[in-house]
């Protein structure tokens, strides 16, 4: 049961997976929002959803726009993150 694609197949699957990754991030992020001052613990699984859509985006970005976006140490978001060493 394997599907033989072509190549802009393949391109148009990876923009739509994206596309809902994009879409994800957003709905977490505004979720962990919106719940930081009622439910911390909510807050924080929404905000661990939305950074894990966060890295596929930058993943599949990359395959579709190679070196387009500046890579980002996550520690220097200010996300309270520290590198110990």
């Amino acid at each position: 049961m394997t599907d033989v694609v072509d190549a802009d197949e393949l391109l148009r699957r990876i923009r739509r997976g994206r596309d809902r990754a994009a879409e994800e991030r957003t709905r977490w992020a505004d979720l962990a929002r919106d719940l930081a001052a009622t439910e911390p613990d909510g807050a924080r699984d929404a905000a661990a959803s939305a950074r894990a859509y966060e890295a596929v985006l930058r993943v599949l970005d990359e395959i579709v726009r190679p070196g387009a976006r500046p890579v980002e140490h996550p520690a220097a978001e200010g996300d309270g993150v520290r590198r110990v060493t």
